[in-house]
């Protein structure tokens, strides 16, 4: 074979590989450029096939179908509506503009236009009246067919044949065992009579290509992957912490479940490009490629939670002994759910008897449920391996109470659900209920898959997010030193991105569990009409709207902290405002910068500033009545920033409170007393109520000593020496000067008051301490005596002596 004839069907297998896998991504974009009234037309032929295919429409999948194409057809004359009603307002600000037409005649250009803005907008007003039947039409349509799916369901699932125990189904089955078979037959010489057509007619060579492309797919290049994986997650490289584990779970599961996948689809596509697949086998080659994926996702799945020759990268509670047995039954659990689609759908293809599918059903449903059964006996003997383990441990402890094994919850919840499924599938299944014990085993195996998968992934979601925003993370150092996030602000966005990631999870879960039983398009309608937006009064809140006002907001709090940092670091230590000038500024300049991001946040969401006025007005009684003290506080913390009776380092003294004003908020004002505890006083108490400023005119802070002496004392020296201890005290000021006086006279004592000056209040204790310490050593040293002493005598009685 020549080099050129190798080439073309590689190139064909290739372009073939490429649009399948890009068919899953690429969207239709002609209908974007279409008009909303191209659109109301086409979703009204749409939805008109629809109906009348549903009279002849009894299979679950053209039931399913329809529905689709009804709710796409609803999806379509809303958005055409949503398209028009914009042009609708417009019309109508136009003919306003116009005004209405005089009496007496307007001129004969005006009366045109308005003839012709009145027809364009009954035809505007016409369309969207008639886009909105359409679409409210389409909407119980598929509500209809729901309940035709729905009904049909609970028929197939309550379908009941002869018991399995009962001869009747097996001479049933044996009558038209034949007959299948023949038709089976009949659809293999379909498929090999293709095939052999087709590489008669183009070769073999895009076959073998693809089906060589498939093993390396297969074989290599999966083995290689997950090597590569499981090196890199033992490196140095990888990120620290939970995130090697979850990380390398989740690359083995996309490994394991998209390169046999994708294996299985080229080698499909391989045999379209030379058309060897007969027109009756393209639903088995499409559910041959569903299959590959869905038994590669089981055995993928199992193969990343279990890991039984690796225990330390093992995300299960389990033993190896446990890991290794669960893991071929979930082979097991993986090769018969693709057995089970591929011979179903080969038996829908064939159009084989309806006693032969229900029988093979039978049968693959009590393989279930014994799978389910070894699980179980693997799982009940886990816990009593615990258990064992658990009395061995208090044995060697010494301990003298029962042993008690450890609980696990999943695991509680696993044994549960299995019995209730086995009961369930063989009680129906003796019954004759054999679609029943099917389904129900099948959605045992499909829900474990599902909450096993969700589990996982969440739990990747949740340390990826934290190791993303990670203080120490590549991520989080860049945005720490671009936008100067403290720590804890990035482990809460780390925290908020995992909630959302988690919730995002459990909407994709809570959708594999409940695909089987209907339309999930149906299910995420309201999501649908959410991205299309939410009317409130004349306003539409969009998603994109939410999320250029939450934008908007983060970039107007963004530049408004830059501003406020500029001026406080930057522009106002340049300026002569003392300290408590500068916090009213800034401060000011903080809840101003709030204001304004918010408006503009609302503009971005689409509410006008008068609206915002109406809301102003409606929460003012609210005001009135129940924020009185909040509203008085804010209206007291403006005063205190604009006049300022007292400022950032004031010593005031409030009730019988004293100490330095260390900050001043729009609501509160924090005072920092002897004990270094803080007062939170609210303004109002500063604004309403009388206060001491010991510091607002005159810093200076007033020593007063008072003191008494004997009558008899030299005055004059005892004038002399207080003075001198004022003038040796380097606290005390020259000017004032110190001052002494007599204040009395009086009972034998002279009283005695003086004062001097430091300069600063916060001094005064600590010096008049000072003082008071050297007027004592020195009144000593002196013989001045500060007090009279008093002297008791004791008289005794003379009779009493006696």
């Amino acid at each position: 074979m020549s080099a050129q004839r190798l080439i073309q069907p590689l190139r064909a297998v290739l372009l073939v590989f490429l649009l399948s896998a890009g068919a899953v991504w690429a969207a239709p974009d002609g209908t974007a450029e279409l008009t909303p009234q191209v659109r109301i037309e086409q979703a009204s032929r749409a939805f008109d096939a629809v109906k009348r295919a549903i009279t002849d429409a009894d299979a679950p999948e053209t039931l399913k179908t329809l529905a689709e194409r009804a709710t796409q057809a609803q999806r379509d004359a809303e958005a055409a509506v949503q398209a028009l009603q914009p042009e609708l307002t417009q019309l109508d600000a136009r003919i306003e503009q116009l005004g209405p037409a005089p009496e007496g005649g307007e001129d004969a250009g005006i009366a045109r236009q308005r003839k012709l803005l009145g027809q364009q907008r009954s035809q505007v007003d016409a369309d969207i009246k008639r886009g909105k039947l359409l679409a409210e039409d389409a909407k119980q349509a598929s509500e209809s067919i729901e309940k035709m799916r729905a009904q049909q369901f609970g028929e197939q699932l309550g379908r009941k044949v002869a018991s399995p125990l009962s001869p009747a189904l097996w001479r049933e089955f044996a009558q038209h065992l034949p007959d299948d078979l023949g038709r089976v037959h009949s659809l293999y010489l379909q498929a090999s009579k293709g095939l052999l057509q087709a590489a008669a007619k183009q070769g073999w060579g895009t076959p073998l290509l693809g089906a060589g492309l498939a093993l390396v797919l297969l074989f290599p290049l999966r083995l290689w992957l997950r090597h590569l994986g499981r090196r890199y997650a033992a490196s140095e490289r990888a990120p620290a912490g939970r995130l090697r584990r979850t990380g390398l779970a989740v690359w083995l599961l996309l490994v394991g479940t998209l390169l046999p996948g994708l294996a299985a689809g080229v080698l499909v596509s391989s045999l379209r490009a030379i058309s060897a697949i007969a027109p009756r086998l393209e639903s088995v080659a499409d559910t041959f490629v569903m299959a590959t994926f869905v038994a590669a996702f089981i055995g993928a799945l199992a193969a990343a939670l279990l890991v039984p020759k690796r225990p330390s990268w093992r995300l299960l509670d389990i033993d190896d002994l446990a890991a290794g047995r669960l893991r071929r039954f979930a082979w097991g659990a993986a090769g018969l759910t693709w057995l089970t689609m591929l011979l179903r759908e080969i038996n829908r293809s064939a159009r084989t008897s309806a006693v032969s599918t229900i029988t093979l059903d039978g049968l693959i449903a009590l393989t279930y449920v014994v799978l389910i059964m070894l699980m179980l006996a693997t799982l009940a003997g886990l816990h009593r391996r615990r258990a064992a383990a658990a009395a061995q441990a208090e044995r060697d402890a010494g301990s003298g109470h029962p042993p008690r094994a450890p609980r696990s919850g999943w695991l509680v919840i696993a044994r549960l659900g299995g019995y209730v499924t086995i009961c369930a599938a063989l009680v129906a299944t003796l019954m004759g209920y054999l679609n029943f014990a099917m389904f129900t085993a099948q959605q045992m195996v499909w829900i474990t898959v599902v909450v096993l998968a969700t589990t996982l992934l969440m739990r990747f979601a949740d340390d990826f997010a934290l190791w993303l925003l990670a203080p120490d993370s590549t991520m989080g150092r860049m945005l720490r030193l671009s936008t100067g996030l403290p720590t804890a602000r990035m482990e809460q966005g780390g925290v908020l991105l995992s909630a959302a990631l988690r919730v995002g999870l459990v909407l994709l879960g809570i959708t594999a569990v409940v695909a089987p039983f209907g339309n999930v398009s149906a299910l995420y309608g309201w999501l649908e009409r959410l991205a299309a937006g939410i009317k409130i009064g004349d306003s539409l809140l969009t998603p994109s709207s939410i999320f250029s006002a939450v934008l908007v907001l983060v970039l107007g709090l963004a530049l408004m902290r830059v501003l406020q940092q500029w001026l406080v670091e930057t522009y106002l230590p340049k300026t002569d405002l003392d300290t408590g000038a500068r916090n009213s500024i800034s401060t000011v300049a903080h809840y101003l910068g709030i204001v304004l991001a918010g408006l503009w946040a609302l503009a971005a969401l689409g509410i006008g500033f008068e609206k915002v006025a109406l809301l102003a007005s409606a929460l003012s009684v609210g005001i009135g009545f129940g924020l009185q003290a909040i509203t008085q506080n804010f209206v007291s913390g403006l005063i205190l920033l604009a006049e300022r009776p007292v400022k950032i380092g004031d010593w005031v003294k409030i009730g019988d409170q004293e100490g330095d004003i260390r900050r001043i908020s729009v609501r509160s004002t924090e005072i920092q007393v002897g004990d270094r505890s803080t007062l939170i006083v609210p303004n109002s108490e500063l604004i309403t109520k009388t206060i001491r400023n010991m510091t607002m005119a005159n810093a200076l802070g007033r020593i007063q000593v008072q003191f008494s002496v004997p009558l008899g004392t030299d005055v004059g020296k005892l004038r002399t020496l207080l003075l001198a201890i004022y003038a040796g005290n380097e606290n005390v000021l020259e000017d004032p000067a110190p001052s002494f006086y007599i204040d009395s006279i009086s009972g034998g004592q002279v009283a005695v008051n003086s004062f001097a000056y430091v300069s600063s209040s916060r001094s005064v204790y600590s010096t008049r301490s000072e003082i008071l310490f050297e007027l004592l050593q020195q009144s000593a040293a002196n013989g001045i005596a500060l007090v009279t002493p008093t002297d008791i005598h004791l008289v005794r009685d003379p009779d009493e002596a006696r």
